[in-house]
């Protein structure tokens, strides 16, 4: 019986998988934006921000369009098909679970950010439009 579910459930990430990935690229939102010298201070503040996701992710991919509609180029990982990835999350946050946000600060620190409802905040509290 769990093979026969597994079954459905792999069947049904194989189907659906590419729906999602279809509708997230249909539907962008259009980024904030910015003068060339704000963005380049957003670019440089962006590299110190990793996004821990898998592509069909409905979570990951509901931050990757606010990261679209901040004009946030954070590097995206993916945890699902890179075992690099996939380890290092789990050492850095004790779970693979996704999205999750590597926050790393100006003193060398590292944060992770689990709930996509909270990176969508921290994103918006950290790269509001009205300012850096």
């Amino acid at each position: 019986m769990k093979t026969v579910i597994r079954a459905f459930f792999r069947t049904l990430r194989v189907v659906l998988g590419p729906v999602m990935l279809l509708k997230e690229r249909l539907t962008q939102p259009t980024g904030v934006q910015r003068g060339s010298a704000e963005q380049a201070a957003v670019d440089q503040q962006c590299q110190s921000l990793a996004l821990y996701q898998f592509s069909t992710c409905p979570f990951c991919i509901k931050v990757r369009q606010e990261m679209r509609r901040l004009s946030l180029p954070i590097e995206k990982r993916d945890a699902q098909h890179n075992p690099a990835h996939r380890d290092a999350l789990m050492q850095g946050s004790g779970a693979t679970q996704v999205p999750c946000l590597q926050i790393t600060e100006a003193n060398g620190q590292t944060r992770w950010l689990k709930d996509s409802g909270a990176i969508m905040a921290y994103l918006r509290e950290r790269f509001a439009a009205t300012g850096i």
